[in-house]
């Protein structure tokens, strides 16, 4: 095969595979676009709601707020949604440590900025 050709061809193939690629791990998080869009206006919602209202509620929180916390990323926030899926809602803000990775000093950098109603 001539090398112009045999390029063009390779060019194809490696945009091809990156599309099926990036689709496949579009569809693991969301069954499609319109969720994913959707997902990320709430999260952007929810964020500027923080910034309005300051108290976050550790119980009803969704990442994106929760990142808005010092020392939380999206990692923590999830794990933070995940402890309250196992465990249940926090009865106080100081439970928060039994979240791996979240010491007392995260708590009391957040702790005017935190509830558990």
């Amino acid at each position: 095969m001539n090398n112009p050709i045999r390029a063009v061809v390779l060019g194809i193939l490696l945009i091809l595979q990156l599309v099926l690629t990036s689709n496949a791990w579009a569809q693991q998080c969301f069954a499609d676009a319109n969720q994913a869009y959707t997902y990320l206006i709430n999260q952007q919602q929810n964020k500027q709601l923080v910034k309005q209202s300051g108290v976050i509620n550790l119980n009803t929180a969704a990442e994106g707020e929760l990142t808005q916390l010092k020392g939380i990323g999206s990692s923590k926030a999830q794990q933070i949604m995940l402890y309250r899926e196992a465990f249940g809602p926090f009865a106080s803000i100081d439970e928060l440590t039994k979240v791996k990775g979240i010491g007392d000093r995260t708590v009391a950098k957040n702790r005017a900025r935190m509830s558990v109603e």
